[in-house]
């Protein structure tokens, strides 16, 4: 079989980004940058067809994911054309994530690329040593292998010696080339919008708790002074750890919303952040079951139509990044744009500080579709449940307001 005059890039993500975090944001985490993937994967795609003089076949992308389950950005990565994505293992060991698996994809694509006489140029984008015996298996193959480097940010070397001696062709991915894609957080980089202060997150977490979670946690308290040794207690050398405050649930807030509510506790005013609660909130004393009117609002599912359905996983897929409060935001906002008579819409307003069962389940389905789910119980890890639907509320009420100010005029 004769071989086709193409190029190939296999791009070792972890690489590349933690190499670019590093010129730009000084350290190699990745939480420290932004990255326009559709510019970064035109500017590989250009690069390569330069560098090589061949038209591209097919860029692959490897990188590491919890469980492999794709990210946000993964998700993105997957649908640009001539792009490919390869997921492997991402652990946490000693409070540091690690990738698994991707050297070895890496190295058993590369080498069957190889062998298949795929490509005439192979672009590696990487700097890990333990690739060497796949870039040798390529030469041998025919195939003429390019290696790119990002620029380090001490003037060193940032890849393996071994790897810089046998490739066949160098290039550094300079500082200039680097920020049209990447840019670092702390500078307000124009690749995604700056976080947006939260205000109703933070009251939550400070709003005082109802008169029956400060009864337990003094309970708790007694408890536990009662396991404190006599002879300790005698001497005062007992060691007496600060009482942590109790972050409230979507239960203590409801009952300090609730009719019969303890006079002297108090909801802050600035604590508008509107809750689910699980089903066991009913059997809370002074709380009422949730209302009749609350099981007549349809799901986001009931109102949403094929078509609808499709172009939803589009917008995922394409353009919605998978931060929870993002997500939030945009189901409520479909939910809304799509109720046939608006005063449901009122109707839900009216069930503050509760989102009905039905569609807060349907809403963090939905939001697990984003990877937000802590992969060791498989549920969604508790401040990222408080920031989905504090998107949510936060959308009902923007539109509320409008609608108001309509009214009004």
């Amino acid at each position: 079989m004769d071989r086709v005059d193409r190029c190939i890039v296999l791009v070792d993500a972890g690489y590349l980004l933690g190499a670019a975090a590093s010129l730009l944001a000084g350290e190699p985490s990745r939480s420290r940058i932004t990255v326009d993937h559709a510019a970064l994967i035109q500017g590989l795609r250009e690069r390569a067809e330069s560098d090589t003089g061949r038209p591209l076949l097919r860029i692959y992308w490897f990188d590491g994911a919890p469980d492999r389950v794709p990210q946000p950005e993964h998700r993105r990565l997957r649908v640009m054309p001539r792009v490919t994505v390869r997921l492997g293992a991402l652990t946490r060991s000693d409070g540091r994530w690690a990738q698994k698996g991707v050297d070895a994809a890496m190295h058993a694509e590369l080498t069957e690329l190889a062998r298949n006489r795929a490509c005439s140029d192979v672009v590696l984008v990487t700097g890990d040593g333990d690739l060497l015996p796949g870039m040798m298996a390529a030469k041998e193959h025919g195939v003429a292998v390019h290696l790119w480097a990002v620029q380090a940010a001490d003037g060193d070397y940032n890849q393996s010696e071994d790897l810089v001696a046998e490739a066949d062709e160098r290039r550094v991915l300079d500082r200039v080339w680097i920020t049209r894609a990447v840019r670092p957080k702390e500078f307000g980089g124009v690749c995604a919008p700056p976080p947006v202060p939260r205000p109703e997150i933070a009251a939550i977490l400070s709003a005082p708790l109802p008169e029956s979670a400060l009864a337990a946690a003094s309970e708790r308290r007694a408890q536990e002074a009662e396991h404190t040794s006599p002879a300790a207690a005698r001497n005062g050398d007992a060691e007496r750890a600060p009482a942590a405050k109790g972050v409230p649930t979507p239960k203590d807030l409801a009952a300090l919303r609730a009719p019969g509510a303890t006079a002297g506790v108090q909801h802050p005013a600035s604590a508008t952040l509107r809750w689910s609660s699980d089903k066991g909130w009913v059997d809370r004393p002074g709380v009422a079951a949730e209302p009749p009117e609350a099981a007549s609002l349809p799901t986001l599912a009931q109102l949403t139509t094929a078509e609808q359905r499709w172009a939803d996983r589009e917008e995922d897929i394409t353009t919605v990044g998978g931060d929870p409060y993002e997500v939030g935001q945009v189901f409520a906002r479909r939910w809304m744009e799509r109720l046939p008579d608006q005063t449901q819409l009122r109707k839900l307003s009216a069930l503050y500080p509760r989102v009905p069962h039905r569609i807060d389940g349907e809403l963090l389905r939905y939001a697990a579709r984003f990877g937000l789910l802590a992969h060791k119980d498989d549920q969604i890890d508790e401040h990222d449940r408080y920031a989905i639907r504090a998107g949510f509320w936060r959308e009902v009420d923007t539109r509320t307001a409008v609608e108001h100010a309509q009214a009004r005029d």
